[in-house]
């Protein structure tokens, strides 16, 4: 009995001493952002728009889509040994036909359809100038699908979604370079012409 009572005592006495800390105290805290901002006005965001991208010509070079701004635009992944070749025929005349109005084609040889598109840039653009006599652009040969896919092909494909299917896939785009139409190889290229003219009379 004595034992319980001076250890009763004993746990008093300790918790008599024993206080809690005081709360820390900080110094008032000073919310005002002295950061500079820049007002400058003349800088915008990159648009979401064909401009964006640089694309290799046939010599390696980079050339920079900005420089059809304003032009209606028709995006082509080509092929010579494909049974859609002969689209190039029809491609040239609008090109012709257009070319005063603003309308340009974009010409890619991709050789991964079938492997349709063999040989060197250089094979490829002299095949098309011997036999469709083109004098549209054409760019180097790129990939359209897959991981090492063209950056312009992602995005591409990310205004009109699917994979490209096969070769002369068709993406034509407006004067904001924005893209306003797929056709698929077998579209029909009557109504594929109204609607580049129906562009290029907005």
């Amino acid at each position: 009995m004595n034992r319980l009572f001076f250890l009763l005592i004993a746990m008093l006495l300790v918790c008599s001493c024993t206080k809690p800390e005081p709360d820390p105290v900080y110094p008032p805290s000073d919310n005002t952002d002295t950061t500079a901002v820049s007002q400058d006005t003349t800088w915008n965001e990159p648009l979401d728009n064909i401009y964006q991208f640089s694309v290799l010509d046939g010599n390696g070079d980079s050339v920079s889509l900005g420089l059809y701004r304003g032009k209606v635009l028709l995006v082509v992944n080509s092929a010579t040994q494909c049974g859609y070749t002969p689209q190039y025929t029809r491609l040239e005349q609008w090109y012709e036909d257009y070319q005063d109005q603003g309308f340009v084609i974009l010409d890619f040889p991709c050789n991964q359809f079938g492997s349709q598109a063999p040989g060197t840039y250089d094979d490829i653009h002299d095949f098309c100038t011997v036999n469709y006599n083109i004098s549209f652009p054409q760019f180097d040969k790129i990939l359209v699908n897959g991981p090492n896919a063209s950056p312009l092909y992602v995005w591409l494909k990310s205004k009109k979604p699917g994979d490209i299917q096969w070769n002369f896939t068709k993406f034509l785009i407006d004067r904001n370079g924005e893209v306003v139409e797929r056709f698929e190889p077998n579209y029909n290229m009557n109504n594929v012409q109204h609607a580049i003219e129906a562009q290029l009379g907005r």
